[in-house]
């Protein structure tokens, strides 16, 4: 037997480390795969769904900005959609005819975010919104929020790509109600009968 420098005995005979087989490497290259494949969808669907409920709240604010808009400026306003985005609108009295808002860039064009698919209901009756885009000269709003305040009956349904759903409607006084995925729907007001 030799022995080391330091007084330690080497053998020859002593039993080399075991290394790791080629199917317990795949295997755990297997298990690293499944695990970050599960964090990347997890991460993927709560983005889609983080973008459909920010579109939606952005939709109900918009709502909520040019109704008051309407009322402080006696005139009236509406939203025009197609399968791609969304603007608002004005009618212009001098011109007698329905205009894009140039004026005020809160209600400027917007796209709504790949993945998301609108439908839009009006006054009880199904809107088809526009698939391809088009050069529009006809600016007649499909939802239409007039100068007193009042808005047309409608329900804008935005849907996710994992089927999640966002919904910015009015109820039946006339007010806009913002729905997102898992909530349910306000329960109405009851009105108690007057005493006499």
């Amino acid at each position: 037997m030799r022995t080391s420098a330091t007084g330690i005995s080497i053998s020859s005979s002593a039993p080399r480390g075991r290394g790791f087989t080629l199917i317990e490497m795949l295997v755990v290259v297997f298990i690293i795969g499944l695990v970050s494949a599960g964090a990347i969808l997890a991460f993927g669907s709560s983005r889609r769904d983080t973008q459909l409920e920010e579109e939606a709240s952005r939709l109900d604010a918009l709502f909520s900005y040019t109704r008051e808009q309407a009322e402080l400026q006696t005139r009236d306003y509406g939203l025009r959609a197609d399968h791609f985005g969304y603007f608002f609108v004005v009618y212009d009295v001098l011109a007698d005819q329905w205009r894009p808002v140039d004026e005020d860039d809160a209600l400027r064009e917007r796209k709504f975010p790949e993945g998301i698919r609108p439908e839009m209901v009006v006054e009880g009756r199904q809107i088809v919104l526009e698939t391809r885009p088009k050069n529009i000269k006809d600016f007649t709003p499909q939802i239409i929020v007039f100068a007193n305040g009042d808005i047309s009956s409608f329900e804008l349904k935005l849907q996710g790509e994992a089927g999640d759903i966002s919904k910015v409607y009015t109820d039946d006084e006339s007010h806009v109600v913002l729905l997102q995925p898992g909530e349910k729907p306000p329960e109405p007001v009851k009105k108690l009968p007057r005493r006499a």
